[in-house]
């Protein structure tokens, strides 16, 4: 199929708002937990014997704990050993989260807006799915979502595109008719990587490490549905 009939595919699929996507990450963008990953890291170097830096936590944020955890113990950390310090950590996050869940101002304006322009929506995360299924249903806004994807369902964690390709796909949509809202770095490159347009957030990093990204903005507040629109028709 050559470009000009590509295009043309893809104008006649997204002029009904019906095929169009968002994928959301998680921690970040949907909920302000960047702190409790952050403890529960610190916590669990405490309990190991481990070195925890802020700026090793900055640097590795929004990939998943199994790459996360050989550069934190060693590489030679056997694969059973990350297993535990993942569940560890996981679940001490959990413990930090349970009762300090908000839903940050403006992003249930722009879900609903939307939902009600049209869009599918997925969420894309590396975290695992115990964190994703409390995150969701303490805040209310599973029902906006048509599919999700976790950590444990990808090969290749951020920064490689397999995380949002999937969700793509779990929407039955052709990545380049999806646009990915990230926070990290890595995730700005996941979704560029994909293919995809992204919007960026500031929650998490400053507007210089977030550059690659098309539109960064501070808060979901921004955003309305129709620059989402704008973004894959133009």
């Amino acid at each position: 199929m050559d470009q000009s009939t590509t295009a043309a595919k893809k104008k006649q699929m997204i002029e009904d708002n019906s095929h169009m996507g968002v994928i959301f990450d998680l921690d970040g963008v949907l909920v302000d937990t960047g702190w409790a990953h952050k403890q529960s890291w610190y916590d669990l170097a405490e309990k190991e014997g481990f070195y925890m830096s802020d700026d090793f936590f900055n640097k590795t944020f929004g990939i998943r704990n199994d790459q996360i955890i050989p550069m934190f113990a060693g590489q030679g950390t056997s694969s059973e050993e990350v297993e535990r310090l993942s569940q560890w950590k996981e679940e001490r996050y959990r413990e930090l989260i349970v009762e300090n869940l908000i839903l940050p101002l403006g992003v249930g304006e722009l879900l609903g807006d939307l939902k009600r322009s049209g869009f599918l929506m997925a969420v894309g995360s590396s975290a695992p799915k115990a964190n994703l299924d409390l995150v969701l249903e303490r805040v209310k806004i599973r029902d906006f979502f048509n599919a999700c994807v976790t950590g444990e369902e990808v090969v290749e964690g951020k920064p490689a595109p397999e995380t949002f390709v999937k969700a793509a796909q779990k929407l039955g949509l052709p990545p380049d008719c999806c646009v990915v809202v990230e926070d990290a770095v890595q995730g700005v490159e996941a979704g560029k990587a994909a293919g995809m347009p992204v919007v960026a957030v500031t929650t998490t990093r400053d507007r210089s490490a977030l550059s690659a990204a098309d539109i960064i903005v501070d808060g979901l507040g921004e955003l309305k549905a129709k620059d989402f629109a704008k973004l894959l028709k133009d």
